[in-house]
């Protein structure tokens, strides 16, 4: 109870006390300010949106920066006091003991794309250009570079884009992805009192339900896809792994998701291809790209760079170095000018992001959402292979990997399904990926 303390006050602080006043929207009308609301602001077309939303939403952290330090400082003490006690070497090897994940693959991640960051600059320098800016703050980088140009997709339309992409996963997986649908699995649309967002959930004894707020947006259709490879991640664990074994870890959980996000990302451009060259499919092009490249930076990238910040804080505090607020701050505004270059303005307001990022009580969390991509897209690749006899031993390797749940640590079940988490070429691939879809984006602005 006393390691809590830290993390739930800074949850009652931040989720319950804070307040982000008011802004004016893009017709000028005067709307209240909520973190989830800040960041579709942020992808607004309207600068001076963007702006106002950065600036409100980080104005209350700033007012709180003692406060949230002291919360930080808690969970510092609390992660070293665990590791400590149960003769860990580093709260790192501890957080990483559990799921028998080597200390290198997350170093590795860390050098790679340290070592991967020319590209980054290049995309920042890409967006100052195309949204002809003076300047590129972070509340520029979230903006798609031109305006969706895919217009309303209804739930029967998007329903059929999940099964035509499922497709390439084999008739059987296709077939249970129709019988999941027929049968209700879904909650689809908005309603009153319903909460935001979308999750699967479900229990051993049942199929697993997804809940959605389909709003008939491209991106409603990238998030069925991607919950729907949760539950039949779900589904065909619990159908084949005993009780005990059939639940999968974070370090695997969002590898199904993402794979079927790739794969329709790939499907959708590969669609392209076929259509007339003209302007209407040079602007669907443009967008997809940027897509991915957005997925690639905010996945990979930024996670990336949280982990690293992770591992600075925590290895000052054992070495009882300075790890005050102003010294987050500093290390905070150190990083952002390092990964995104020197095209990027970093705002005073920024210096406090710091602070708001909840996984940051989980230490060494994040960095999974990078690996998790990274092995999504070997597996993606793997599946879609040229070699069409290569392309279906990837397939069933991938297949069997569903069905595998927890039962054996991650690593090798990656490594088993087509992604070896412990070469660094796995994460150098993904950062090739980033370089060639730039390069592609690039001469077609």
């Amino acid at each position: 109870e006393l390691i809590e303390v830290a993390d739930n006050v800074f949850s009652m602080l931040t989720n319950a006390d804070m307040n982000f006043g008011t802004i004016k929207d893009e017709t000028g009308e005067e709307v209240e300010l909520s973190e989830e609301k800040a960041v579709s602001f942020l992808r607004s077309r309207d600068r001076r949106v963007r702006q106002d939303a950065f600036k409100a939403l980080y104005k209350p952290y700033a007012e709180a920066k003692n406060t949230l330090g002291a919360t930080f400082d808690g969970m510092l003490k609390s992660s070293k006091f665990a590791s400590v006690t149960h003769h860990y070497e580093t709260p790192l090897h501890m957080a990483l003991f559990d799921n028998n994940v080597p200390i290198s693959v997350y170093d590795n991640l860390i050098n790679t794309i340290e070592n991967n960051l020319a590209s980054l600059h290049r995309y920042v320098a890409l967006r100052k250009q195309v949204l002809k800016l003076d300047e590129v703050h972070m509340y520029d980088l979230y903006v798609p570079l031109v305006e969706n140009p895919y217009g309303e997709i209804p739930w029967s339309k998007g329903k059929e884009m999940l099964l035509d992409m499922v497709g390439v996963l084999g008739a059987e997986y296709k077939s249970q992805v129709t019988q999941a649908l027929a049968d209700g699995w879904c909650d689809v649309f908005c309603n009153k009192g319903k909460r935001s967002g979308a999750y699967s959930w479900g229990t051993y004894a049942t199929h697993p339900y997804i809940f959605l707020n389909h709003t008939n947006r491209l991106e409603d259709v990238f998030t069925i896809v991607h919950e729907m490879g949760h539950a039949m991640h779900s589904f065909y664990s619990h159908k084949t792994q005993p009780y005990a074994k059939a639940d999968y870890c974070i370090f695997t959980a969002e590898v199904a998701s993402t794979t079927n996000e790739v794969l329709l990302l790939s499907q959708l451009l590969k669609k392209l291809e076929q259509e007339p060259q003209n302007e209407a499919t040079r602007q669907k092009k443009i967008f997809l790209l940027n897509r991915r490249l957005e997925n690639i930076r905010t996945t990979v990238y930024r996670q990336t760079m949280f982990a690293s910040f992770e591992k600075e804080v925590h290895n000052r505090y054992l070495n009882g170095e300075d790890t005050t607020a102003d010294a987050l701050c500093k290390l905070w505004s150190e990083l952002n000018r390092k990964y995104y270059g020197t095209e990027i303005v970093v705002d005073s307001s920024l210096e406090m992001e710091w602070a708001r990022i909840p996984h940051f009580y989980t230490p060494f969390y994040v960095y999974q959402y990078a690996t998790g991509f990274s092995a999504a897209t070997a597996i993606a690749r793997g599946i879609l292979s040229d070699d069409v006899q290569k392309g279906k031993e990837n397939l069933s390797k991938y297949l069997a990997f569903l069905t595998k749940g927890g039962s054996d640590f991650p690593i090798n079940l990656l490594r088993d399904a087509g992604a070896d988490m412990e070469n660094p070429a796995t994460v150098q691939a993904v950062c090739t990926q980033f370089e060639e879809t730039l390069n592609e984006i690039e001469t077609l602005i």
